[in-house]
């Protein structure tokens, strides 16, 4: 059975910013199954029980089964990592951008809608997939680089540190994102 592909935007995101248009025009033209969920954002919408519920029905539909590779940003990597966890969903390979846990002090807005992913077992998401890279940034805006850098060691090696990448958002120029592709 040929992989197919999850790529999931963060906080305040949707699945038409930063490099996910770009990452999901390239996969199809692999002809490969990709899709892009288009989770509620806001405060008092976006929350792990109502990214829970869209993400249900794509395990219902058997979408996100052990051929499924996630990429996910910023919020959305520990949001992935609790709901396979809770869920004991197996993946194929995880691909995670400027991921993180259990920080706070952004702003309030995000700090509202970023607190209840959270969660303590982050290392137990080993359990569910053996492929897990983390790309990160060494000047994020939004998150301190000691607390992407934590995310990732506790749950992967295989880490890339992009020098001066920001939050590796369109905003930091992250519109199109090469290093990406060999993931595919």
């Amino acid at each position: 059975m040929k992989n197919n592909y999850l790529l999931v935007h963060g906080s305040f995101g949707s699945p038409f910013s930063n490099w996910i248009p770009y990452l999901r025009k390239e996969i199809e033209n692999k002809d490969l199954e990709v899709y892009t969920p288009d989770f509620p954002t806001g405060v008092g919408y976006q929350n792990y029980e109502n990214w829970s519920k869209l993400l249900k029905n794509y395990v219902e539909a058997n979408i996100i089964n052990e051929n499924t590779v996630i990429f996910a940003h910023s919020i959305a990597p520990i949001f992935i990592c609790r709901f396979l966890v809770e869920n004991k969903i197996k993946v194929k390979k995880l691909v995670f951008v400027c991921g993180f846990n259990n920080y706070l002090g952004i702003d309030k807005d995000y700090d509202a809608v970023n607190e209840s992913m959270y969660f303590d077992n982050l290392a137990d998401v080993k359990n569910y997939c053996d492929d897990i890279v983390c790309f990160y940034s060494d000047n994020d805006p939004y998150v301190k680089y000691e607390a992407e850098k934590e995310f990732a060691d506790i749950i992967t090696e295989n880490q890339i540190m992009i020098s001066g990448g920001g939050h590796l958002n369109s905003e930091s120029g992250y519109t199109e994102f090469t290093e990406l592709l060999k993931y595919v």
